[in-house]
């Protein structure tokens, strides 16, 4: 287990509802990953890489609404800027996802 946090440092985490609307191949990297970008509504669109190549295909992520961690700096992966983190469960080798229940949850939605 991790440390203890406040409730204020949770607070400090901003967990938002986006869909990815593209998807594409991340050579570059390490470990095999893709490119996405995600739609947040009004808060615009953000890119993230993301190792989920083993459980997901290409096509059957874009439509897909995820959990986002949007207020992380950009990191820096080759020749890449991440601007969000993507939630999901390391299970194995793999990344599952965490998705919502339903599909119809406005773009930019927060996270309580």
């Amino acid at each position: 287990m991790k440390p203890i946090i406040s409730f204020e440092d949770f607070t400090k985490v901003d967990i938002r509802i986006g869909t990815i609307i593209e998807v594409n191949d991340f050579p570059k990297a390490r470990k095999p990953a893709y490119q996405l970008k995600i739609d947040f509504g009004d808060l615009g669109i953000k890119k993230s890489s993301a190792q989920i190549t083993t459980l997901y295909s290409k096509e059957e992520l874009v439509g897909k609404q995820v959990n986002v961690v949007i207020n992380f700096k950009p990191r820096q992966i080759s020749d890449f800027s991440s601007e969000v983190l993507i939630l999901g469960i390391q299970k194995d080798n793999d990344v599952v996802l965490l998705q919502n229940s339903v599909n119809v949850i406005k773009n930019g939605e927060q996270v309580s």
